[in-house]
């Protein structure tokens, strides 16, 4: 299993968007795409499919941009997949008849696994460690 570039991107732009989501900010897709490190061309594309999907919402007008359309604990890194990739897992041995009963089990098992963990991190979570990491002294 390979997840490309966009899939990192697009989630950088909603753990960008919910580090905002509190006070409800608007934020514009060139300061969105500098704080987060992704080239501003890819964002837009990426930001109008996240709006589509209900995750992201847009803002028209002079102070427009955008902000997360629901709060970080209600959506996951398995949403913001689903959104650039369709099915997390795609296992063509699944719907093969020929693939073997005990074969199959296994492949189901290991879909199964991946969607429950990316249906269960949270970007609400990823705020919390990256708040936590934040607060660590170092000596």
């Amino acid at each position: 299993m390979k997840f490309s570039v966009r899939s990192d991107y697009a989630a950088r732009a909603v753990l960008g968007l919910a580090r905002h989501y509190p006070a409800k900010t608007v934020l514009r897709i060139e300061d969105l795409a500098a704080a987060q490190n992704v080239p501003p061309k890819y964002l837009a594309i990426i930001l109008n499919e996240l709006r589509s999907q209900g995750i992201a919402r847009s803002v028209l007008g002079k102070s427009g941009g955008y902000l997360l359309a629901r709060p970080p604990a209600e959506i996951t890194l398995g949403d913001v997949l689903r959104v650039t990739h369709g099915k997390i897992v795609d296992m063509p041995a699944l719907d093969e008849a020929g693939c073997p009963p005990e074969l199959r089990r296994a492949w189901q098992k290991l879909r199964d696994t991946i969607e429950a963990t990316v249906d269960a991190i949270t970007f609400q979570q990823l705020l919390e460690e990256g708040a936590e990491k934040d607060k660590m002294y170092y000596i």
